[in-house]
Parts: structure tokens; sequence; C-alpha cells
């Protein structure tokens, strides 16, 4: 069965030019010209990845990828825009997007990038479906992640954070290890992304909890476990 992706996008030759390429590549792809009809099409939860211009009338792309997660719509999200700073960037990804690809671009590029995002949402074959430490659990089947039996609500960003440090429990993981192995493509060097992300998935699975469970090596990355 072909792949279904969503793309919302108001420049007609953009969306010409993209849709004409992924069908192509035998990709089944439906059109939206604003940000209502985006996020309409968006919460049925049928695409295998989105694509989504920044700057869209009626609604502005943050404002329909925040509705989108907010309504627990976990599909891929690749943001396209124009603005290619840093803090547009880092504001894009802490906002709920899965990638971020700046304009102008190439189609090979962005075909690459959704290809990338739809394989790594794909079921695994992986035999564990629950990982631990001590008591944080995370059910990988349900989506769910509790602590001493308390659910902890996650954005899909933290989830796949929080289950990246969990396959490597007790093991320091360095900021480079946790580029590569949740975002998949390297940010500027001087990007605050990760510390963000962390700093939220830390108050979210420590606070009010008597035993921390994520810690900082300063000079070398983070570690989830228990200290000794």
């Amino acid at each position: 069965m072909a792949n279904k992706i969503l793309l919302v996008e108001d420049d007609a030759s953009t969306a010409d030019f993209i849709a004409k390429g992924l069908g192509e590549e035998g990709f089944v792809v439906d059109r939206a010209t604003n940000g209502r009809d985006g996020l309409f099409h968006a919460t049925d939860g049928s695409y295998h990845c989105i694509v989504l211009d920044r700057m869209l009338p009626g609604m502005d792309g943050m404002a329909v990828l925040a509705g989108m997660r907010g309504a627990g719509v976990e599909t891929p999200v690749i943001v396209l825009s124009a603005l290619g700073a840093p803090e547009d960037r880092i504001k894009g990804l802490t906002g709920g997007a899965d990638d971020y690809l700046t304009k102008p671009f190439t189609f090979a590029e962005l075909l690459a990038r959704i290809r990338l995002l739809i394989r790594r949402g794909a079921p695994s074959n992986a035999p564990d479906t629950l990982l631990r430490c001590d008591d944080l659990e995370m059910d990988l089947l349900a989506r769910r992640v509790r602590r001493g039996g308390k659910a902890i609500d996650l954005q899909p960003r933290e989830f796949r954070l929080l289950e990246f440090l969990l396959r490597h429990v007790d093991q320091v993981v360095t900021r480079t290890m946790l580029l590569e192995g949740v975002w998949d493509y390297h940010f500027d060097p001087g990007s605050n992304v990760i510390d963000v992300h962390l700093s939220r998935l830390r108050k979210k699975v420590d606070e009010g909890f008597t035993r921390p469970l994520l810690h900082t090596v300063r000079g070398a990355g983070y570690r989830l476990g228990v200290n000794p």
C-alpha cells in the first residue's frame, strides 16, 4: 500500500513541484492550501508524513502544528520555511516538528527526509516493547510512560528522547549520540535544542520524585539511571 503524504502549502508552484515529485515516487498526496484545512486533514491520523509550510493563510503553520500535537496526532511533520535562522529552527523543532527544511530546497533532500521519517515511524522488529529504569516504565506499543504508577505525558520528540535514553540505561550518552539517534541529522554546534528538550524531560520524569534518574555528566553528556 502506498504511503500517504499530507502537503500543506499555499504557494501553488511549490505545491505542484512537491506533489508531482512525490507522485512520481509512488506516494499518494493530499493537499491543503491553508492552515485550517491542513489541521482538519491532519487530525484524521491516516498520513505517514506531513509536509507543512510555516507561513500559511488562515492559521500559521506553528499553530497548525500545536493543534495537531494537542489533539494527540503523532504523525511525523517536516516544516518548510524561508525562516532559516537557528532560533527559527529551534522554535519549529521544540514546537513539535520532527524536521525543519529551509527554502529554497532540493526535492531530493525533501524526499530523503520524508523517507527517513517514515522508516523511523514504521513498526520495529525489536522484541522489547517495555523499557524500564528503576520505577520508570515505557510501553512502546501503548505509547505510554509511567513512573511509580503515575502517568507522564510526553510530546512525540520527548518520547523518542526518553526511549533513546532508556535503551542506554546507565550509559553516558553524548550530545552527538542524541543528535544522530533522536534527530537523525546534525544541528549547528551552538544550538541549545538538546538542552531545551532535556530540561523539559527532566521536569516531567524527576519532579516530585525523591530519586532523580536523569543526570548531566559534566563535559561528557547525559545518563539515565539511579545514582549509586
